[in-house]
C-alpha cells in the first residue's frame, strides 16, 4: 500500500465512512451517486474499470452481497478490493476500521465506531423508561417490503418495537394483513432510491386499516450501512419519543443516497 493510498470508493457507505473519519482526501473517485467532489467512474453496479485503471488506484471499496460480482470482477482485473457485507448494526460498526485501513488509518475507523457506539448508548439510556411503540419500516413499495438487515436494530435503539423482520435478515415482502395485525403506531417510509420522496399520501391511499403516524425518511439514513445510520436513529428517536429529553443529534457526515449502499 502506498504511503498516501489512492482509494476508489464504489460503495456509498464506504465513501460516507471515510468522510466521517476525516480520510476523504484519499478518495480519488466515487460512483455517480456521490456528493463528494471527485471524478465519477460509473454506477454502483456498473463501474467503468477502464476509467478506474487510469486513476492508478491502490484499492477499490465495495459493499454488500449485491456488489459481490463487482468485487469479483475487480479482483479478476487485478485490483485490490476491500469488500464488506454487514447485516446488523454491530457488524456495520465493525466495518469502519476495515474501511479506514485502506486509507492508511484503521485507528480512525476504530475511533469513529467507538464514537457511534457511545452515542447509541446515550440514546438507549434516554428512552429506556419510555413506552416502546410498534414500528413498520418499508424499504420498497411495489411490492411492499418490510426492512431488514440493521433496520430492526436501528428501530430498537431509537426506542421502538419491530416485529416484522429479525435483525440480520434480508428485507422481505409483506402483506397488508400482516402489517394491520401488528397494529403499528408509526410507519416509516424509506424506499431505496427515493431519498425524501417516500410518499405518505400514497401510503394512505392504499387504505390499509392502520392508525399510525406516517414518516418519510431519506433512504440513506436507514438503508446505508455507514455513520449515516446515526442520523437515522436520531430522526426516529425524535419521531417516536418527542416528549423525551434526548441527547443532541450526532454530528452528521456527508452521505450518498440514491438507494445504493
Amino acid at each position: 500500500m502506498a504511503d498516501s493510498p489512492r482509494v476508489v470508493s464504489l460503495a456509498p457507505s464506504s465513501t460516507a465512512t471515510l468522510v466521517a473519519a476525516g480520510l476523504d482526501s484519499h478518495v480519488v473517485a466515487t460512483t455517480v451517486h456521490s456528493p463528494l467532489d471527485r471524478p465519477a467512474v460509473g454506477g454502483w453496479l456498473n463501474p467503468d474499470f477502464d476509467r478506474i485503471n487510469a486513476l492508478d488506484a491502490d484499492v477499490l471499496c465495495t459493499c454488500d452481497d449485491l456488489q459481490q460480482d463487482v468485487a469479483d470482477e475487480a479482483r479478476e482485473r487485478g485490483f485490490d478490493v476491500c469488500h464488506v457485507a454487514p447485516t446488523t448494526l454491530s457488524e456495520v460498526f465493525e466495518t469502519f476500521p476495515t474501511i479506514c485501513a485502506v486509507a492508511g488509518d484503521a485507528d480512525a475507523g476504530t475511533a469513529l465506531a467507538d464514537d457511534c457506539r457511545s452515542h447509541l448508548d446515550a440514546v438507549r439510556a434516554a428512552v429506556a423508561d419510555a413506552s416502546r411503540p410498534t414500528v413498520y419500516c418499508e424499504e420498497w413499495t411495489d411490492p411492499p417490503m418490510a426492512a431488514g438487515n440493521w433496520v430492526p436494530d436501528v428501530v430498537r435503539v431509537a426506542g421502538g418495537s419491530y416485529p416484522f423482520v429479525d435483525a440480520g435478515e434480508r428485507s422481505r415482502e409483506i402483506s397488508a394483513d400482516a402489517v394491520v395485525a401488528a397494529d403499528p403506531d408509526h410507519v416509516v417510509l424509506h424506499p431505496c432510491g427515493k431519498g425524501e420522496r417516500g410518499d405518505p399520501e400514497a401510503f394512505e391511499a392504499r387504505q390499509w386499516d392502520v392508525d399510525a403516524d406516517v414518516h418519510a425518511v431519506d433512504d440513506s439514513l436507514l438503508n446505508q450501512p455507514s455513520p449515516a445510520l446515526m442520523d437515522g436513529i436520531d430522526r426516529l428517536a425524535r419521531c417516536f419519543h418527542s416528549d423525551v429529553a434526548l441527547p443532541d443529534p450526532w454530528s452528521s457526515s456527508q452521505t450518498e443516497s440514491d438507494g445504493r449502499i
